[in-house]
């Protein structure tokens, strides 16, 4: 199996509740870091919830720093792996990740094992949280509280301090996962994952 295939049956197996949920967005690649390291699929409503995968094929030299973003940003954070590589990474993650075993079935379809539930993240990087917004939905987001249009326009690295600095944490990670689902220009872009006999979209 490859990632693609992996991916797929993950979408209409494990993730099909949250397709049918309209407020739930599922995004394939979110780009965390400003594009540094991409998300396999994201999961956002109440939470963020975030999905690496790596099938028996994929080398496991990049998880160390993919590792490191997730925990900057993501509530919760599930690795989906190949049989070959189950016992290599439980060192390499942070207890609270959760861990799904991927391997073929008699008849070729994919079969996901739970190994390990995810868990609360102890400690979200909320300027990390705040670089998953556009330059636009801050300064718009910066404006709402008062910030001085002159200051507006100070580099976006600056904008995202300032933005950490003038709103509460908790009301921080759900502006953010609030302006996330109101992309339009994501759910424009939908795809359809057939579940059941049935089809939802997930945006790409």
């Amino acid at each position: 199996m490859n990632d693609a295939e992996i991916r797929e049956a993950l979408h209409r197996k494990k993730l099909h509740r949250h397709h049918l949920d309209s407020n739930t967005l599922v995004v394939d690649e979110l780009g965390l870091k400003h594009g540094e390291v991409r998300a396999d699929i994201a999961v956002i409503n109440g939470h963020l919830a975030g999905f690496e995968i790596k099938s028996d094929d994929d080398s496991l030299r990049r998880l160390t720093e993919q590792v490191r973003a997730y925990n900057e940003v993501f509530d919760r954070a599930t690795l989906v792996v190949g049989t070959s590589h189950t016992e290599d990474v439980k060192s390499m993650i942070p207890c609270w990740w959760g861990v799904i075993e991927v391997r073929s079935g008699i008849r070729g379809g994919v079969i996901f094992e739970t190994i390990r539930t995810a868990r609360p993240n102890p400690q979200v990087a909320l300027y990390s949280v705040a670089q998953l917004l556009w330059r636009s939905e801050v300064i718009e987001l910066l404006s709402l509280v008062g910030v001085a249009p002159k200051v507006l326009r100070q580099p976006r690295a600056a904008l995202y301090q300032l933005l950490v600095e003038s709103v509460r944490p908790t009301d921080l990670r759900r502006i953010v996962r609030d302006c996330l689902r109101s992309r339009t220009s994501w759910r424009r872009h939908a795809k359809r994952v057939p579940h059941d006999g049935s089809s939802q979209p997930f945006a790409k």
